[in-house]
């Protein structure tokens, strides 16, 4: 097919890699316009620009996409495709491919929709998850869904492994759909509205933990704001980030919810409201990213210390 793509972080990359081995002509590729980032603000090209350069295609990169529906007329393409874009597309470019425009979404629609889906599936506790192939229209992923397929969510899954395997899904997913959708072989299937919900998009306040909630509440909170923006507490006064857990134990202690029951270079076990949860990677303010074993060699965190409550005192 001649394509439109338009896409703008790593996730939406595979699929664009994969569209032109598979043969299909990428006409030009949307992405945002170039944004200052990093503590020195320097403007920083998205992962599908850069990609789009490696591969010589034309980029376009508009504030807003509303205005591009005459050069899209006369691209003429089958179909647009959509995917982690950051613009909402109005009526007029949503009907300008012959096929539509086609999205890959992180999620089983309709549950996830919205632009955080991965990390509140962890978050949720869902222990299955996928990416699902959108025929795009007005409403905020409501449109037919073409094709969807499956994946687990394991228990160690963080928000980062689990992008990079629904990425690659999605790829997959979309070149698979697009060889259905030329031979006219897709019904597209209507979203049941009675199983939506909502994926909020992550915000840094939701970073500090509270140790009352349960350990399995926490553990999957740790997995799902990893590498971002990342699960912290306190401990003497400072910033404590949380970026790994081990398995979650049926093993309980006595103590106040944020104790420390055993640290070692197992990991960090902490008492929560109900269960223990082990903290396997840490990182100390303004330090580095350590395993619990290296962390305890330069920091004298021990059985008794207590963590999230920046007024408590250490044990010696």
């Amino acid at each position: 097919m001649n394509l439109i793509f338009a896409g703008t972080p790593q996730f939406a990359v595979p699929a664009l890699e994969a569209l032109l081995r598979a043969g299909h002509t990428v006409r030009a590729v949307y992405t945002q316009p170039d944004r200052p980032a990093g503590r020195g603000r320097k403007l920083a090209t998205s992962p599908v620009k850069q990609c789009a350069q490696t591969h010589g295609i034309e980029i376009r990169q508009p504030e807003k996409i509303s205005g591009e529906e005459k050069i899209l007329r006369d691209d003429a393409p089958e179909a647009m495709i959509v995917i982690a874009y950051g613009l909402l597309l109005p009526p007029a470019v949503l009907a300008s491919p012959r096929h539509g425009c086609i999205n890959v979404h992180a999620s089983l629609l309709p549950r996830w929709r919205g632009p955080a889906p991965i990390p509140r599936a962890i978050e949720a506790g869902d222990t299955v998850t996928g990416v699902s192939i959108m025929q795009m229209e007005a409403g905020l992923d409501t449109g037919p869904v073409l094709a969807e397929a499956r994946t687990p969510v394991h228990e160690t899954d963080t928000a980062q492994t689990l992008h990079d395997r629904l990425a690659q899904l999605g790829a997959e997913t979309l070149i698979a759909t697009l060889e259905r959708l030329a031979r006219g072989a897709i019904t597209p299937q209507s979203q049941d509205p009675s199983g939506a919900c909502y994926a909020r998009k992550l915000r840094k306040e939701e970073s500090p933990l509270d140790w009352t909630q349960p350990a399995m509440v926490l553990h999957r909170k740790i997995r799902a704001l990893n590498p971002w923006p990342v699960a912290s507490t306190t401990w003497r006064g400072k910033t404590l980030r949380l970026w790994e857990v081990g398995p979650l134990e049926a093993r309980r202690a006595a103590g106040a919810p944020g104790a420390i029951v055993q640290a070692d270079t197992a990991g960090i076990r902490v008492q929560t409201g109900d269960g223990v949860l082990t903290l396997t990677r840490l990182q100390a303010e303004g330090g580095k990213i350590l395993a619990a074993g290296d962390f305890l060699n330069g920091h004298k965190l021990a059985a008794g210390d207590r963590l999230g409550d920046e007024a408590s005192t250490p044990s010696r």
